[in-house]
């Protein structure tokens, strides 16, 4: 019988059917060399990608435990920040949080994201802890969009929120049990980072090589009309969670 996992990572997948069995295999790792568990979301994927899941992990749902990776299946896709809830609400571990599933991050960054839970000295009950990755190895491009849209959600959010998609996104579940009701799409980023700074969680960053994509495409960062849409939904969500405040 599985003991309780240190961690469960969620990953949201959509339309990654071609690069599912190199994922599997690393978060078959991550699983077990950290004592945690992956639950992978089949997030409304048109391709085959249920077929492949079943082929390599059995059917949807699975027990939590030590060592496991379970995917869980959502039949409609309804965003990115709705398929990795969904897969949040699966989860048992005190160490939750989400990565993508394109290996542009690795997914065993979480395993030196582990090693920053350590509570700091004078950390009260009432805190949690935040680690997320700062990337790497960008073009130049994608940077100067970053750091726009950072310095955009850091005056008018007033606290510091700098490189809000960077992955991984680990924290303590008590942000999961606080932060209210989260946006179903990209926004979930920001959410999050923001809620962990609204509510004192200690917050840590460290460095992450972001690779090219392996497999398919970006669902958002393709052209430039596709990255206006992206810039307009998160500078909405970013106005009504200010007016919220």
């Amino acid at each position: 019988m599985s003991s309780e996992p240190r961690f469960s990572l969620v990953i949201p997948c959509y339309n990654e059917a071609r690069g599912l069995p190199e994922l599997v295999a690393r978060c078959a790792y991550v699983a077990s060399a950290g004592a945690g568990e992956v639950v992978l979301v089949n997030n409304g994927s048109a391709d085959d990608s249920r077929e492949v899941f079943t082929e390599l992990l059995g059917e949807a749902g699975g027990t939590p435990g030590a060592g496991v990776v379970r995917w869980v299946d959502v039949p409609v896709n309804k965003g990115y920040g709705f398929g990795i809830v969904s897969g949040l609400t699966e989860t048992v571990a005190p160490i939750i949080g989400w990565t993508h599933a394109d290996l542009q991050t690795d997914p065993v960054d979480v395993l030196r994201a582990l090693d920053l839970f350590e509570a700091p000295a004078g950390l009260t009950a009432r805190h949690g802890i935040l680690v997320k990755g700062r990337r790497y190895g960008r073009p130049l491009g994608d940077r100067v969009f970053t750091a726009g849209m950072s310095l955009f959600e850091s005056v008018l959010l007033r606290t510091r929120l700098n490189d809000i998609n960077a992955q991984p996104t680990m924290f303590s579940r008590a942000l999961l049990e606080r932060w209210g009701t989260p946006p179903d799409d990209f926004a979930l980023d920001l959410f999050a980072l923001y809620k962990a700074r609204e509510l004192g969680f200690v917050v840590r960053r460290f460095p992450v090589i972001f690779a090219p994509r392996k497999f398919g495409t970006s669902s958002w960062n393709t052209d430039f009309a596709a990255k206006r849409k992206f810039i307009k939904r998160t500078i909405d969500f970013s106005l009504s969670l200010r007016r919220s405040l």
